[in-house]
């Protein structure tokens, strides 16, 4: 189950209807004075698809130099998104415990490519984004994960907090790292199917999450530095998790 190679920028009112059908489409930019039928029946299409839509002034679609744009254009994304409740029983027929990463409020390109390499490299079977504050999924994220990210399934839910509970529903235990924890990293096993949930580093993981997870948990770290890049806590918690897997 791996992604597809393809970058490019559609443009106009039909095009992009037909993209949201086609294609893997990452965002689509509506000028925000676009008002009507269209505009209903897009926002109604990016719901149902949980593709982000975001509304921006005419200067930001001009920025693309393409004038014909009528108000609208997407940003097809250099992977195919894939559905959370079917790569879970693919993942069971490979005969694996899911070991599933949910990123909540992840928006920086290089952490997300970065936290995707380090997916990759210790045994996550798939990556789950939000359809808002997430990352965009472009070829910057792909150079920065090193092209990990064309072999990893990646899951876009419409919220982080939907993608939990569904993940709780089917069974699978829920593990977050969280500067106020108690419990530190190297006491969590973690073995058999799990779920880790990171956060972004301002705001960390959402409350809401929070409540939802079954255990959360610290880095020990020395007091000479607040808390550590996303990335770098991500793969040091995915390291921990693969080594307790082959243990």
């Amino acid at each position: 189950m791996k992604n597809e190679k393809k970058i490019s920028e559609i443009f106009g009112r039909n095009p992009v209807m037909e993209a949201l059908e086609t294609e893997n489409v990452d965002k689509v930019y509506l000028q925000n004075n676009v008002r009507g039928p269209y505009e209903v029946d897009l926002r109604q299409k990016c719901r149902a698809k949980n593709v982000p839509l975001l509304r921006v002034p005419e200067h930001k679609l001009k920025k693309f130099r393409n004038r014909n744009h009528q108000g609208v254009m997407a940003l097809i994304s250099p992977i195919k998104f894939l559905e959370l409740d079917t790569v879970l029983p693919w993942i069971y027929e490979q005969g694996r415990d899911p070991f599933i990463l949910v990123l909540d409020g992840i928006t920086d390109v290089r952490n997300f490519g970065a936290i995707t390499r380090s997916a990759l490299a210790f045994g996550v079977d798939a990556v789950v984004i939000s359809s808002k504050k997430s990352a965009a999924v472009n070829y910057d994220a792909v150079k920065s994960s090193a092209g990990a990210l064309l072999q990893i399934p990646v899951c876009r839910a419409n919220s982080a907090i939907q993608a939990v509970e569904f993940l709780k529903s089917q069974g699978l235990p829920v593990y977050g790292s969280s500067l106020a924890a108690k419990s530190k990293l190297e006491d969590i096993k973690m073995s058999g199917p799990k779920v880790i949930v990171m956060g972004s580093e301002d705001l960390g993981i959402s409350r809401e999450i929070q409540k939802l997870c079954d255990q959360l948990f610290i880095i020990p770290q020395s007091d000479k530095m607040e808390s550590l890049n996303v990335s770098v806590a991500s793969g040091i918690i995915l390291y921990h998790c693969y080594v307790n897997a082959i243990d």
